[in-house]
């Protein structure tokens, strides 16, 4: 069996002391293995030790039990014995291990397509339960560079557009955009994506290729949204002006290339890595106001503040 027959999952999103309704598989020295059949249960001391020792590469589903896992996840969602914080750790890890498929995926259109349910979902529990959001950020630290920095960047934009006041289709568009932004890392060397530590000249050449990357894949898929398109090409540019790929600046960037690039920056200032210490978010709003504010639209930076307040006041 190759793994390109299974997807990840995380434990955190298995609930115990219940029958699970699909197998679950192990990846131990280059081999699949049986770890629990369907049907059977897992005490609560084995998730939560097991989940704690797990890297996010370790336990898996078969492709023929997506849907499966889908709904089982959804029966969580809608549990009235689980409590929402919980749930939004489960909303996290089941998205972000369902993303790392996603974005493995050759077939961008079709990643854009199965990513509706993930942002419906998102938006669903932002609804329902505000007091729960900022848990969907703080929770689960895999690799910074994929999944969760582009999980996050999309609960900061969708926050962001509720804010500035957009339409349900509209924000759904906004979730699949935030989400796939830097979908041109695809093609950009894995050492740079994941060096440990701050990129040489000619590196970081590379890595200011990534819009113009990801509108090239964009483009070789049909019925791809400009809006989609905008906010992977543009979420580098600036709002005064001396930004990337285009230099453009002010309306002449699309909404969504402008609330990216707030969200994305704001989260790589917040955000733990190798050779950085995370700001505290209200230092790194000081920052992009006093510092930085050219690069962003200024009624954007304004809304954001009412978004993390919210969160803050939740939490």
């Amino acid at each position: 069996m190759s793994t390109n027959d299974f997807f990840r999952i995380r434990l955190s999103t298995i609930r115990p002391l219940e029958a699970i309704p699909f197998d679950i598989f192990i990846y131990i020295d280059s081999k699949m293995i049986n770890y629990l059949k369907q049907g059977g249960i897992m005490k609560t001391e084995k998730v939560v030790s097991l989940h704690q020792k797990d890297t996010g590469e370790s336990f898996y589903v078969g492709m023929k039990d997506k849907q499966l896992y889908r709904d089982y996840v959804k029966s969580s969602m809608n549990s009235v014995t689980i409590s929402n914080n919980d749930k939004a750790a489960i909303l996290r890890e089941s998205s972000i291990a369902l993303l790392e498929d996603l974005f493995e995926n050759p077939d961008v259109g079709q990643a854009l397509m199965d990513s509706k349910p993930i942002v419906s979902d998102l938006l669903k529990f932002m609804e329902i339960a505000p007091e729960s959001i900022s848990n969907l950020i703080s929770l689960s630290g895999h690799d910074f560079y994929t999944y969760n920095h582009s999980f996050d960047v999309s609960i900061y934009s969708l926050g962001l557009g509720q804010a500035l006041g957009f339409d349900k289709k509209t924000l759904e568009e906004l979730g699949q955009s935030s989400l796939f932004h830097d979908v041109g890392k695809r093609n950009v060397s894995l050492d740079i994506l994941c060096k440990k530590g701050p990129l040489d000249e000619n590196e970081w050449a590379q890595m200011r290729m990534h819009p113009q990357f990801g509108l090239k894949i964009l483009n070789e898929q049909p019925n791809i949204s400009e809006a989609i398109r905008a906010a992977c090409y543009e979420h580098h540019e600036s709002w005064s002006g001396g930004g990337y790929p285009q230099d453009i600046s002010g309306h002449e960037i699309h909404p969504f290339g402008r609330i990216v690039a707030l969200t994305d920056t704001y989260d790589a200032m917040t955000t733990q890595r190798s050779y950085n210490v995370p700001m505290k978010p209200s230092e790194a709003l000081t920052m992009m106001k006093e510092k930085l504010s050219g690069r962003f639209d200024p009624d954007m930076l304004k809304a954001m503040y009412s978004v993390l307040f919210k969160m803050k006041a939740a939490s």
